[in-house]
């Protein structure tokens, strides 16, 4: 088993930026992918980004390329998602999310995961 848990959402204006952070524990020995997801009200989750376990091979939906940008730091078991100049359709529940472990390529389809946070609310102002 392994448990996510993010952190960092919150209330921003249009351009401000925002990190949020994904702390990984429990059976984190074996390697794997991270991701990211979004769902906004009234809309299905969406893939936002995801990390490779061992060259750092990163994914991105097209609307966040370029301003927003994936990372991990193997020591902490975390993977951090650094979104600059954000847009109020950024607005949405984050949710970072592992497939099983063993799995070490960067995954942009949803069924891939299993292991899934509890969300992080961003809210973009205009």
């Amino acid at each position: 088993q392994v448990q996510l848990l993010e952190s960092g959402g919150g209330l921003v204006q249009a351009g401000d930026s925002l990190r949020l952070s994904c702390a990984a524990s429990g059976r984190t020995s074996s390697g794997y992918a991270m991701g990211w997801f979004r769902q906004a009200p009234g809309k299905e989750r969406e893939f936002v980004a995801t990390i490779s376990w061992d060259d750092d091979t990163a994914y991105y939906l097209d609307v966040v390329q370029g301003r927003f940008t994936i990372s991990r730091d193997h020591a902490k078991n975390t993977v951090y998602l650094q979104m600059n100049s954000l847009k109020p359709e950024d607005t949405a529940v984050y949710y970072c999310a592992a497939p099983r472990p063993g799995i070490t390529t960067a995954q942009v389809e949803p069924r891939m995961y299993v292991y899934w946070g509890q969300g992080t609310q961003v809210t973009v102002a205009s």
